[in-house]
């Protein structure tokens, strides 16, 4: 499937114009757009080198381009396999297929790949994908009933219903988890010359949330650190270390800190109308592109699953229910190569955790509803991974916690059924609140990850670091 870049290009076209009026350097340009569009990214990178000649002295130019060929080099990574390595590889997951059952399948978007430089190439993930896509279309009972028997999925019942239970008729944070978290980033050997500084950025907790509380540092693999304001949008802890020949370079952290759950009873609450003037309301309601955007597409998709009588319960509880019957989960491309997120999840119905909550914010906002975005780690016993959720504003109740790409629960209790509309369990790392914030200090280079900060950002004097350059473990331990 065809990646467009042309409206990053486009942006950078334009403000070459005016810096080269010669017809060559011009026509090179077209070149380069072609080219990156089309897949050609070893002739779009050969290329580059002349772009950049045509308007050195434009620093801003320069980086564009080096952007550019940073994405195309990430796209190769997402997309390695051939076309026999996915078969292969489909054969483990799904045993022998027939060509016919692979067009049906190509027809239907279940198969991810593009052509580049010339040759079909499939994403690395598109076999289990097709995996999961098969069984949410065509076999809905086996997928309830191996949901009904996750041992994730039932721990997570349990652990919800006491939420609920210890909530009782209010929304305070309940039930608090206190964690240690040891978290490490391994650059690689040699990827920085010797004696280069190595600049490092990892996650470090929120402490301006009711359920998050009492971060507590303990120990850092360096003496000299910067952590950044809670009032930064990512929150990191910065490091720098020299690079040697032949050794990894190791950023850790380790920290305390407390998780709660909560839960909102939005049928007991008093919603009130919103006050279409505050800045809650204007903030949270607004476009920011790329990612939360109100397409033509997004519009009509918006409006068919609600109604203009709908107070906003209403039209969260439709839209999060539609998602369950409508957008499966799949494992995810990288968001740097990813133009446009929500028309990827509309046009191909799937998506991760990330990518349906921007879908998700892109429709509520349109729809006139606050909401904001918040991520940073799910960190339940035996299952902590990157997650990515959000929380709707409601007059009268404030900020209430959604998880769109958590699945309704298996149970006949409506109120344990769809928690996840307006509640959210103890074991969360919240590391951001908003997307594509500046890390701090700022960043130099074009992020590994430009709209999310979960598993940190490297860097040197020469470029980005991006996540084939280095390591990330995350280790917990559950105190009393």
């Amino acid at each position: 499937m065809k990646i467009s870049l042309s409206l990053v290009l486009s942006v950078l076209l334009a403000l070459l114009t005016w810096c080269s009026p010669k017809t060559d350097c011009n026509k090179l340009l077209g070149e380069f757009e072609s080219d990156m569009n089309a897949g050609n990214f070893l002739k779009a990178i050969q290329l580059a080198d002349s772009v950049k000649k045509c308007c050195a002295s434009d620093m801003h130019i320069i980086q564009k381009t080096d952007s550019l060929v940073q994405i195309a080099e990430r796209i190769n990574l997402d997309f390695s396999l051939s076309e026999d390595q996915f078969l292969r590889r489909l054969k483990e997951y799904a045993g022998v297929v027939s060509d016919s059952n692979l067009a049906v399948w190509d027809k239907n978007k279940w198969l991810e790949w593009r052509m580049i430089n010339g040759e079909k190439k499939y994403f690395d993930r598109a076999a289990s994908n097709l995996v999961l896509l098969k069984m949410f279309y065509e076999d809905k009972e086996k997928q309830l009933l191996e949901i009904s028997e996750d041992p994730e999925m039932v721990s997570r019942l349990v652990h919800i219903q006491k939420i609920v239970k210890e909530s009782g008729n209010k929304t305070d944070p309940v039930l608090p988890v206190n964690m240690k978290i040891t978290y490490t980033i391994t650059v690689h050997p040699d990827v920085v010359p010797e004696g280069e500084k190595i600049r490092c950025w990892l996650p470090w907790p929120k402490e301006n949330h009711p359920r998050q509380q009492k971060p507590e540092l303990l120990t850092t693999s360096n003496n000299n650190f910067i952590i950044a304001p809670d009032s930064a949008i990512h929150r990191s802890i910065y490091m720098e270390e020299v690079s040697h020949k032949g050794i990894p370079s190791v950023f850790c952290v380790s920290f305390l800190y407390q998780s709660s759950g909560q839960y909102f009873d939005l049928a007991k609450l008093k919603i009130l109308p919103y006050n279409k003037t505050s800045d809650i309301y204007t903030k949270y309601t607004s476009e920011q592109l790329p990612h939360i955007c109100f397409t033509e597409n997004i519009r009509e998709l918006a409006d068919s699953i609600t109604t203009r009588d709908d107070d906003p319960v209403t039209v969260v509880r439709k839209i999060y229910l539609w998602f369950k019957e409508n957008i499966p989960w799949t494992g995810a491309l990288e968001y740097s190569i990813m133009p446009n997120i929500p028309e990827y999840v509309t046009n191909n119905r799937r998506g991760d955790c990330g990518m349906q909550t921007f879908l998700f914010m892109s429709m509520l906002r349109y729809k006139g509803v606050p909401v904001r975005w918040q991520s940073g780690w799910k960190v339940p016993p035996g299952n902590k991974n990157l997650h990515d959720w959000c929380e709707v504003y409601y007059e009268g109740a404030g900020w209430v916690p959604v998880d769109i790409s958590y699945d309704l629960l298996p149970s006949e209790n409506k109120v344990f059924k769809e928690f996840f509309i307006s509640g959210i369990d103890s074991y969360r790392l919240i590391v951001n609140e908003g997307v594509a914030g500046q890390l701090y200090p700022e960043k130099q280079h074009l992020r590994s990850e430009p709209y999310d900060f979960q598993r940190g950002e490297v860097e040197w004097k020469g470029g980005n670091l991006y996540f084939d350059k280095w390591d990330y473990e995350m280790n917990i331990e559950y105190l009393k």
